[in-house]
C-alpha cells in the first residue's frame, strides 16, 4: 500500500463535546478546523451574539486553558480523548451588568455561572446576601409565589445556598426554606430575565465577583502571594484574605505588561513609580495571566468608546425586545388579571347560584308546606263552618232554653219570695222560740227554788213533828190511829197550842203546772221539727232548680239575686240553731 493510501484513511474529522451551564452538546469538527471555527459554532447553536464575554475552557495538567482563537484545536494542549471536552463559560465579567449585558441568553449564562460560583464558595457571600439571592433564584426558576402551590418543602430539591452559610447556623432545612420563601413571596410579578438581572446586580458587588486568582511571588525567596485579575485591573492579596486587596494596578494606570518567562512586569503610566515585578510557579500561568490581562484591558477600553454598529443594533434590538417583552408581560399580568376578575366573578355567580338553588329549594319547600296548610285550613275552615251550623243549632236550641229558663226564672223568683218569707217568718219564729226557752227557763229555775224551798220548808216540819211526837205519846197512839198522808194529803194537826199544815194542795198544783208546761213545750218543738224539714225539702228543691238553671243564666233578673248557696248557708245556719233549741 502507497504512502498516499494511508493518508487518506487518516480520519478527517473529531468529535467534541461542549458543556455550558444548563446544556451538553456535541460536534464533530473538521481537523483543521481553528479554535474560532468551533467557538462560532457554538455560539451559533446556543444562539450568543455577545461572545466576547465567552471562552471555551479545557483541563490541562491540574490547571485550566482557555482555547485559542487563531490555532487550530488539534494544535493546542487540548485533552487527548474522545470526544474532547470543553466547558463554554464566561471568561471576561462586565462592570455594569445592567448595561453591557444586551441579550437575554447572555444574561442567562452569567446568572447561572455567578449562581454556581456562589454556591461552590468561588464568590465569598453573607448569610444574608445569600438568603436574598437565593429568593431571586426561586423567582427567576419558579415564577411567581402561590401559597396554594408552594407547599413547605418544595425546595426541598434545589440547592440554593453555600454549605458554609448552611454549616454556619443551626437551622433545619424547613428553616432556610421558610426565611427564602419570605423574601420569595416579595417578587411577585418579576419576570425570569428581570429577577436573573436583579440576582446580577447583587452579585456584582461582591468582593470575588470577577476575579481570577493565581498564586505567585514578588521575588523568589518571598512568601507566596496571590494576584486578582478582574474588569477594573490588577490586584495583590495576601493568601489569607481574597476580599480586600493590599495594592491595586487600574487599567487605566498600566502602561505596560510583560513577561518573561515565570517573571512578570507590570509598568505603571507614571513613570515616576515604581515597576512592579512577580514570579509564577508555570510558564502557563503567565500565559493565561497575559491573556486574561489583554481581553480585560481590551474591554475596559471598549466600554469607554463609541459602540459599534453591531452593538448598537443588538442593543436596539434589546430596548425592542424588552419594549415588546413588558408590553406583552403588562397585557398578561391584565389578562391575568382580567381572568382572576372572571374566575373570582365566576365564582361568585356559582356561589350565588347555589345560594338562589337553596333559597328556591326552601321557597318549593315552603310552597308546598304552604299548600299543605292551605289544604288543613280548608278542612279546618269546613270543619269550623260545620261546628259553626251546629252552634248555630245550639245556639237556637240555647235561645229556647233561655226563654223557658227565663219562664222558669220568674217562678223561681217568686219561690225565692216566698221562700225568703217563710225564712223571715221561721227566723221571727226561731228568737220568739229562744225568748220563750229564756223565758220558761227562768220559769224552771224559779220553780226548781220554790220546790227547793218547799221540800226544805216540808223537811223542817217533819223534824219538828218528829220532835212533837216525841214529847206527847197520846198524840202518837192517835197518830197511829190516823196515819198521816205522804206527798199527796193535808195534814192539820191542831192540840192545844200547836197547829201544823203542809200544804199539799200547792204541790198538787205545782206538779200539774210543771207537766202542762212540759207538754206545751213538746207540742211546741214538734211542730218546729216539722216546719224545719219542710225549709229543708224547700231548699234541697231550689238548689236542684239552680243547678239546673245555672248553665243558662237570666240575662237581666239572676243577677239581681245573691246565690243561693250564700243564703241555703245562712239558713242552715238558722237551722242547726233551730235544732239546738
Amino acid at each position: 500500500m502507497s504512502i498516499m493510501g494511508l493518508k487518506k484513511k487518516q480520519p478527517k474529522t473529531f468529535k467534541v463535546k461542549v458543556v455550558t451551564m444548563d446544556a451538553e452538546m456535541e460536534f464533530s469538527c473538521e481537523v483543521k478546523w481553528k479554535g474560532k471555527d468551533l467557538f462560532d459554532l457554538v455560539c451559533r447553536t446556543v444562539g450568543l451574539r455577545e461572545t466576547w464575554f465567552f471562552g471555551l475552557r479545557y483541563i490541562v495538567k491540574d490547571t485550566y486553558a482557555w482555547l485559542k482563537m487563531e490555532k487550530r484545536v488539534l494544535d493546542q494542549e487540548v485533552p487527548k480523548e474522545d470526544p474532547i471536552t470543553f466547558h463554554f463559560l464566561a471568561k471576561f465579567y462586565p462592570e455594569k451588568v445592567e448595561e453591557e449585558l444586551v441579550q437575554e441568553i447572555t444574561q442567562h449564562l452569567f446568572f447561572l455561572q455567578v449562581k454556581k460560583q456562589i454556591l461552590d464558595e468561588e464568590i465569598y457571600c453573607s448569610p444574608e446576601a445569600c438568603v436574598l439571592l437565593a429568593s431571586y433564584a426561586v423567582q427567576a426558576k419558579y415564577g411567581d409565589y402561590d401559597p396554594n402551590f408552594h407547599k413547605l418543602g418544595f425546595l426541598a430539591q434545589d440547592e440554593l445556598l453555600p454549605k458554609r452559610v448552611l454549616m454556619q447556623y443551626q437551622m433545619t432545612a424547613d428553616m432556610w426554606e421558610e426565611k427564602i420563601t419570605a423574601w420569595y413571596a416579595e417578587h411577585r410579578g418579576i419576570a425570569r430575565d428581570e429577577a436573573e438581572m436583579d440576582y446580577l446586580k447583587i452579585a456584582q458587588d461582591l468582593e470575588m465577583y470577577g476575579v481570577s486568582y493565581f498564586s505567585i511571588t514578588q521575588n523568589k525567596k518571598d512568601t507566596e502571594l496571590l494576584l486578582g485579575v478582574d474588569a477594573q485591573g490588577l490586584h495583590i492579596y495576601s493568601p489569607n484574605n481574597k476580599l480586600s486587596p493590599n495594592k491595586s494596578f487600574p487599567w487605566s494606570g498600566i502602561r505596560n505588561i510583560s513577561y518573561s518567562e515565570k517573571e512578570f512586569t507590570i509598568k505603571p503610566l507614571d513613570k515616576k513609580k515604581e515597576v512592579f515585578k512577580f514570579y509564577s510557579s508555570q510558564l502557563r500561568v503567565n500565559k493565561l495571566i497575559l491573556q486574561l490581562c489583554i481581553g480585560n484591558h481590551d474591554l475596559f477600553m471598549r466600554r469607554r468608546k463609541v459602540d459599534c454598529i453591531e452593538v448598537q443594533q443588538m442593543k436596539a434590538q434589546a430596548r425592542e425586545e424588552k419594549a415588546r417583552k413588558k408590553m406583552e408581560r403588562q397585557i398578561l399580568a391584565r389578562e391575568k388579571q382580567l381572568r382572576e376578575e372572571a374566575e373570582r366573578a365566576n365564582e361568585e355567580m356559582e356561589r350565588r347560584l347555589f345560594q338562589l338553588q337553596d333559597e328556591s329549594r326552601i321557597a318549593n319547600e315552603a310552597r308546598l308546606r304552604s299548600e299543605e296548610t292551605a289544604d288543613l285550613l280548608a278542612e279546618k275552615a269546613q270543619i269550623a263552618e260545620e261546628e259553626a251550623k251546629l252552634l248555630a243549632h245550639k245556639a237556637a236550641e240555647a235561645e229556647q232554653e233561655m226563654q223557658r229558663l227565663e219562664v222558669t226564672a220568674l217562678k223561681t223568683k217568686e219561690e225565692r219570695r216566698l221562700m225568703e218569707q217563710k225564712m223571715r217568718e221561721a227566723e221571727l219564729l226561731a228568737v220568739k222560740l229562744v225568748e220563750e226557752s229564756e223565758r220558761r227557763s227562768k220559769e224552771s229555775d224559779n220553780l226548781k227554788q220554790d220546790l227547793s224551798e218547799a221540800k226544805d220548808a216540808e223537811r223542817r216540819a217533819k223534824q219538828k213533828l218528829l220532835e212533837i211526837t216525841k214529847s206527847t205519846y197520846p198524840l202518837i197512839a192517835a197518830y197511829n190511829c190516823h196515819p198521816v198522808p205522804l206527798d199527796g194529803e193535808d195534814l192539820n194537826l191542831e192540840s192545844g197550842t200547836v197547829k201544823i199544815d203542809f200544804k199539799d194542795t200547792d204541790m198538787k198544783r205545782l206538779s200539774m203546772e210543771i207537766e202542762r208546761e212540759r207538754l206545751e213545750y213538746v207540742e211546741k218543738s214538734k211542730n218546729l221539727q216539722d216546719q224545719l224539714k219542710e225549709l229543708k225539702t224547700e231548699i234541697e228543691s231550689l238548689k236542684l232548680e239552680e243547678q239546673q238553671a245555672g248553665m243558662f243564666p237570666h240575662r237581666g233578673e239572676a243577677r239581681a239575686y245573691p246565690p243561693l248557696s250564700n243564703r241555703n248557708s245562712s239558713l242552715m245556719t238558722q237551722m242547726a240553731f233551730l235544732e239546738e233549741v
